[in-house]
């Protein structure tokens, strides 16, 4: 049973390395005290406690820089937490960063193996899923060439087809994005409404708060990397835009 189980969970990582400044250089020269680098951390996400079981739908909402991205790829594995636990049971499928892992000079068959080991496939799975991920790309002849020679569009529909190409117990979605053209983007639309359907747990994160009230159960609303709500979709969402906008409790208290 597919479920995910944070507890107590901190990430930090370095902002910069930032280099002494000239008056730390000649003061440290003259009492020959030790030239080192000030490393500075920015703590991502703070004693983050989150459970999510087998059957649920969350939302993940909150202003820019809160920390939303970062617990979804903490999830899903990117980054290692500094202080606490993530414990993910089931099989994921991350839907960000979708063109990480390509090779420029190889071949789009090429590259939908690269592509597919890296989401964890086995060479078996991508040979059997292959042919069925190229004819959902529509690139035909085009996936012989180089991914130079390919445009923006022709990425994407690429990167797409082999990121849902399997079916996953855990879907992780951060924003929402478009897949080439219009006739293409309504396929990728009944895709995700298919992956979304039959995955045990769905977590996506974005600014889509209409969507999340009618497809959430449960949304989750982040500030400074810390929850600071955690609850039924429309009251979360409710108390999300009453604090981004405080004339819409305003206007409901008067009402």
């Amino acid at each position: 049973m597919a479920f995910i189980h944070c507890e107590a969970l901190d990430l930090e990582y370095p902002l910069r390395e930032a280099s002494n400044t000239f008056k730390e250089y000649i003061v440290k020269g003259l009492f020959r005290k030790s030239l080192t680098k000030k490393r500075t951390l920015v703590q991502a996400l703070k004693n983050v406690n989150l459970n999510i079981g087998n059957g649920e739908r969350i939302g993940i909402i909150g202003n820019n820089g809160a920390g939303k991205s970062t617990l979804l790829r903490t999830i899903a594995g990117v980054y290692p937490p500094t202080r606490g636990a993530c414990d993910v049971q089931g099989e994921v499928c991350s839907l960000f960063d979708i063109n990480v892992g390509f090779e420029i000079e190889a071949s789009g068959w090429k590259n939908m193996y690269y592509r597919s080991y890296l989401q964890g496939a086995t060479p078996q799975e991508v040979r059997e899923r292959a042919q069925e991920i190229g004819d959902f790309t529509e690139l035909g002849e085009f996936l012989d060439l180089p991914l130079r020679t390919y445009s923006s569009g022709m990425l994407i529909r690429l990167a797409f087809a082999i990121a849902t190409a399997r079916e996953p117990e855990i879907l992780l979605i951060d924003e929402f994005f478009g897949a080439g053209d219009l006739a293409f983007q309504k396929k990728a639309e009944q895709r995700m409404k298919s992956l979304i359907g039959k995955a045990n747990i769905v977590v996506m994160v974005g600014h889509a708060l209409a969507y999340f009230r009618q497809n959430c159960q449960r949304v989750v609303w982040m500030e400074k990397g810390e929850i600071r709500m955690d609850g039924e979709a429309n009251a979360v969402v409710d108390a999300y835009e009453n604090a981004v906008d405080p004339s819409r409790m305003q206007i409901a208290s008067a009402a």
